[in-house]
């Protein structure tokens, strides 16, 4: 599936705050826009999209952001200023180097080459499917760095090859977070395991959190139950959680299918679990 390269030129269009779609994706994951690709009719959903910045000012040219394409190209009235119809596709941008931090035409050149990024012009041109490994690789090596040890930058490695946990700004919540790991424990929900059993004090408190309902489903006035609606995961079963579902995997099914395999480690509730249950419902009362 060929990768589509959009154009952005500030100067001619500056629609959306971009500090704050910055914000939003390190909320959320991700930030959905309409945007023009000039005359191209072959773009199909799930391709990568690659934001390159436009235009002579002080920021410069160069390589700015990354997403997924969420739909087929469509017809649409432009903007009244530009007068006309344009084709579109809606993008879900994933990962926005800040202004300023773009990587520049003279690395992409000698990275990249089969592109020629410096007259690089409008927008939806297709990226050469020779190209593709060598933008990853400059993606990588000088994009946006993960703001966890264990995650991945959208873009680092071509879609397909690694299979992506989806969080959401629930389970990123550093205090919904706290309080969940408060009442549960930090050892996983399904299997059990413990980091700081593991890996001793390089461990201790470290887990994931998985938000037991998708945020979808959620209306508009929700708000956050820590004990209730998050759970301890460990990497590998938050990854079986999501993998290959829209709805994630419930922890009993999740326990259903370890023991299915033929291994399920039993649970003992000792001093320690009781005692983060006490320390649980005395956070909770200072709230």
């Amino acid at each position: 599936m060929a990768a589509i390269i959009l154009g952005w030129n500030p100067r001619l269009w500056n629609g959306w705050n971009y500090e704050a779609v910055i914000d939003q994706i390190a909320q959320t994951g991700r930030f959905l826009e309409r945007w023009n690709i000039g005359r191209h009719r072959k773009i199909q959903a799930g391709s990568q999209a690659w934001l390159f910045l436009q235009g002579a000012d002080s920021h410069g040219r160069g390589l700015i952001g990354h997403g997924v394409v969420m739909s087929e190209s469509y017809e649409a009235p432009q903007p009244a200023e530009a007068k006309g119809i344009a084709r579109y596709v809606s993008v879900a941008f994933d990962a926005l180097l800040p202004l300023g931090g773009q990587i520049p035409p003279s690395v992409l050149s000698t990275e990249v080459p089969g592109v020629p990024w410096d007259a690089l012009r409008g927008s939806g041109s297709l990226l050469p499917p020779e190209s593709e490994p060598g933008l990853h690789r400059v993606w990588r090596e000088h994009g946006p760095m993960a703001p966890e040890p264990w995650q991945t930058v959208p873009g680092t490695y071509p879609e397909g090859a690694i299979s992506r946990i989806e969080t959401n700004r629930y389970e990123q919540d550093p205090e919904g977070r706290r309080i969940c790991l408060a009442f549960h424990g930090t050892s996983c929900a399904v299997c059990a395991f413990s980091f700081e059993v593991s890996y001793g004090d390089i461990g201790k408190d470290f887990i994931q959190v998985h938000h037991v309902v998708p945020v979808s489903q959620l209306g508009a006035g929700y708000r956050l139950d820590p004990i209730a609606d998050l759970v301890p995961l460990c990497a590998n079963c938050h990854a079986m959680a999501h993998l290959g579902v829209s709805t994630p995997r419930t922890v009993a099914e999740l326990r259903r299918a370890i023991a299915a395999a033929g291994h399920l480690p039993g649970q003992v509730v000792d001093d320690r679990a009781l005692a983060a249950q006490d320390a649980a419902h005395r956070i909770l009362e200072q709230r």
